[in-house]
């Protein structure tokens, strides 16, 4: 069991919020939490590096001058990577750089990061945000109430909030985002991770149905 302060805006503690952790992992696997974080920044990469080589840069392939007499080293074409403006002797060509893992290895390391972080005493529960327009003061003012705002924040919501998203996507370090759209990788870059009572209410119960048992699609044998 696992017992978390759950504060207001102003940073005032006003409840308490309680759940068994092992609901999230009963474990944190490191090797799971690196392999998922390699594959998401893996996949970040665009892949369009391109240099020349030798073959595809523009000029006479015809030898500069003659192999001997001439009392200069023995040189080929000016194409050659060795000459400058040549083309490169390691050349860089596109490629794929995206990595995968299975599905369920990939909401378990979502769970085991969360986990990691709650443990670590980097998490925070506030009771609820609400923004009637779009103001970056006073998404900066709760920032400062929690005493986070020199901090890179991941700021979970039950759901889409245009609002508070406009209020914080001027803010170097913060990043809001429904609860849904979490992974281990946004999780574990911040130093900090808020969520809203409604957001952790929501991903329990995701975690929850999850873990279900399915239903077989052949009927059971009936007993003799």
């Amino acid at each position: 069991m696992v017992s978390l302060p759950v504060l207001d805006r102003t940073g005032a503690q006003v409840g308490t919020y309680e759940f068994e952790i092992d609901e999230l992992a009963e474990r944190i696997s490191k090797q799971l939490l690196h392999d998922a974080v390699v594959m998401y920044q893996s996949n970040m990469r665009q892949g369009t590096a391109k240099t020349k080589t030798r073959g595809e840069v523009a000029g006479s392939t015809k030898k500069m001058y003659r192999q001997k007499g001439t009392g200069n080293a023995r040189a080929g074409h000016k194409r050659s990577g060795v000459r400058r403006g040549g083309g490169h002797i390691h050349a860089k060509s596109p490629r794929d750089w995206r990595l995968s893992m299975p599905r369920k290895a990939m909401k378990m390391a979502t769970r085991m990061a969360l986990r990691s972080k709650i443990e670590s005493d980097q998490v925070v529960i506030l009771d609820d945000i609400q923004i009637e327009a779009p103001k970056t003061k006073e998404m900066m003012g709760i920032l400062k109430g929690l005493k986070i705002e020199n901090k890179t924040v991941l700021l979970a919501l039950p759901g889409y909030d245009l609002n508070v998203y406009k209020s914080g996507r001027n803010i170097p370090g913060l990043q809001v985002m429904p609860v849904s759209d979490m992974n281990a990788l946004e999780i574990l870059r911040p130093r900090v991770v808020v969520l809203t009572q409604a957001a952790l209410d929501a991903y329990r119960g995701k975690v929850a149905a999850s873990k279900k048992p399915q239903k077989s699609e052949y009927p059971q044998d009936p007993q003799e």
